[in-house]
Formats: C-alpha cells, structure tokens, sequence
C-alpha cells in the first residue's frame, strides 16, 4: 500500500500544533526554575533565622564567677574531663570558676576530652547541636588559641588568685618542682600519679603548693587541698581571659605517660 502524501494543509496544520506546544514547555520550564528557585531562597532564609536565633547566646555564656568573688569551700563532685578511663574532678569549688578552656600543649601531653558543650563552637556547629538536641546546660569550656594552636591537651579552670586548689583524682602526690617560664619560677607544679591509672601522671601548675603536701602524700579528688591559684597575669598572658570578667588567671592540669615525665 502506497502511503498518502502529506498535503499543504496538514503540513500548515502540524505546524501550528508545534508552535502550541512550544509555549507550553517555555511556560513549564519556567515554573520549575521558579520552583528552584523559592526553594533556595526559603532554605537560605530558614537557616539565617536559625543561626540568628541560636547562635549570639551560645558563643557569649556567662562566666560561672565574677572577678570579685573569692568563695571557699570544697568542690562538689563534678567530671570536667576524661582521658581514656581517668576523670577528672573540677579542682576549684563550681561557685569560684570564672571559665573553662582548653588549647593544646608541649609534646608529650595525652589529650583530653572536655565534659560540656563549647561556648564558643562554629555557628553551623551550634545548629546542629540544637537539632540533635544536646543538652545546653551543665559546664561550658571554650576552645582557646596560643602559641601552639588549638587542642584539648591543657586545661585551664579559671579563678581568682587565692581560690584554693584540691586534687582532681585519687592518688598520691610524685613531685613538687618550681615552675619555670622563660627562666623564672613561676609557682609550683605539683604532680599527682592517680590511683586508677598508675601508668599516667596528672600535672598541676599556676599554683602556690599548700605547706602541709609533701611528695608521698595521699590525696583525694575534692577533698585534698594541693594549692592556691596564683596571679600570674603580670608576666604570662592568660588566654583564658577572652571569656572572664578578670585577667584570666587559673590553674592548669595536663595528663603525661609517667615514663615521659621528669619527677623531681
């Protein structure tokens, strides 16, 4: 069968279906880019208002403590940090701490993980605590920036100089040596090996050891006194400061494999 040849008029009319359907598709494609677009523009103005939202009051928590207050007292029992199987306690009574930070230290020095949520985290960061739903109470400790960059294998609980100091483990005291900056003795560093990890040794530094500890003395988290933070913002600056009402002043731990470390 030979197949009919198209006429002049079903060619015209096939023509104008074509440019019908022409429009048709611009019109939907332009919807979708439209679509798109709402979407995007929604999302961006979503996440600015989340951001907005959650993110000024999270990076400016207030200090636990003023300048002014000098509290006595024990600590209550509370786990600032932990490394590996070892906690440890916070080593100034909660009412006297003016900030909690971290920043990384000299070779040797075993990292820590903080207990609490960073004040002062990435905005993205803070979002998506807020979505997953992470407790926003309970301690707050800020990443700090020194010389050697930041890191979690210091720790730095401030207080005002004269807070007492107690041990932030149970363990026996190692050493007690001058803490040296740049050639000057800087306060003590007191050295405590805890009982639940012997193979490690926990450093305490920018403090004034009490009288009464000796090398050999046996300690208890929360209830031994070891010392009184020092003022040392006159000849060391204090990172810490940043995030107190003060100059920052604090006392230092750090925990180091006892083989590494120098007992005096």
């Amino acid at each position: 069968m030979v197949p009919r040849m198209a006429s002049p008029r079903d060619r015209e009319a096939a023509r104008v279906r074509t440019r019908r359907r022409r429009p048709a598709r611009q019109r939907a494609d332009t919807r979708a880019k439209r679509i798109v677009v709402v979407a995007l523009l929604s999302t961006t103005l979503l996440l600015t208002l989340l951001l907005t939202a959650f993110g000024s009051a999270a990076s400016t928590p207030r200090p636990l403590a003023a300048a002014s207050v000098l509290p006595g007292g024990r600590p209550q029992s509370q786990i600032v940090a932990t490394v590996g199987s070892l906690r440890l306690q916070l080593p100034v009574a909660q009412s006297a701490v003016t900030a909690i930070g971290y920043h990384r230290a000299g070779p040797g020095a075993l990292t820590l993980d903080p207990v609490g949520r960073q004040g002062n985290a990435g905005p993205l960061t803070r979002l998506w605590q807020r979505l997953a739903g992470t407790k926003q109470d309970g301690l707050v400790w800020f990443q700090l920036t020194g010389s050697r960059g930041p890191g979690t294998s210091t720790l730095d609980v401030g207080a005002a100089p004269g807070t007492d100091v107690y041990a932030p483990v149970d363990g026996a005291v190692v050493g007690i040596a001058d803490y040296v900056v740049s050639n000057r003795v800087l306060g003590a560093r007191v050295d405590i090996r805890p009982h639940e990890a012997p193979s490690v040794v926990v450093s305490l530094t920018h403090l004034r050891p009490d009288p009464a500890l000796t090398v050999g003395s046996t300690v208890a988290s929360g209830r031994s006194k070891v010392g009184v933070v020092l003022d040392l913002s006159s000849v060391e600056f204090q990172a810490l400061a940043r995030h107190t009402q003060d100059a920052g002043n604090n006392v230092t731990l750090e925990v180091r494999p006892a083989a590494t470390l120098s007992i005096r």
